[in-house]
């Protein structure tokens, strides 16, 4: 896990405790020169996914007990090839059934590059449905991000 950030203006304005390293793919790079905008996307999924395996302990897929239900994505300053982006993600609120992350992409300098949010549902994959969130998750996210107020979200 990286809990470091890469300087300290980065280091001096985050709330981030969990970090990952993402490479800025040559393939990332569209028509204008810059990562394509549906790349922050793919960035925070990389970040989540090292977060969940990480912080949560879950590194299968079959471990997997949330869908995706909503995001939001601000972009700040262009991303640029070559670089690898450090990814700020964290849980920022918990509901019965969901809990919302938080995300920061920093350049290699420490500039703000994007920035966003998710919102994740516990499902059953088997019965097809959402559940509630298990209060073993529950404390795990409260003890690596919380404490948590939380929220009243229909899932």
């Amino acid at each position: 896990m990286n809990t470091e950030q890469n300087t300290p203006v980065a280091r001096a304005e985050s709330a981030f405790r969990f970090w990952h390293d993402v490479p800025v793919r040559f393939r990332d790079v569209d028509v204008a020169g810059h990562a394509h905008h549906a790349d922050a996307l793919t960035y925070f999924e990389e970040a989540r996914w090292a977060y969940w395996t990480e912080v949560v302990g879950h590194k299968r897929i079959d471990e997997l007990n949330y869908v995706l239900a909503e995001c939001r994505v601000r972009w700040h300053a262009r991303v640029f090839w070559p670089q690898t982006v450090s990814v700020g993600v964290r849980v920022a609120r918990i509901g019965r059934k969901h809990f919302e992350m938080e995300y920061e992409v920093r350049s290699e300098g420490g500039d703000k590059l994007q920035s966003g949010s998710t919102v994740q549902v516990m499902y059953d994959y088997a019965a097809g449905s959402s559940t509630p969130m298990p209060d073993d998750l529950r404390r795990t996210l409260e003890t690596f991000d919380g404490p948590f107020e939380e929220t009243a979200r229909r899932a």
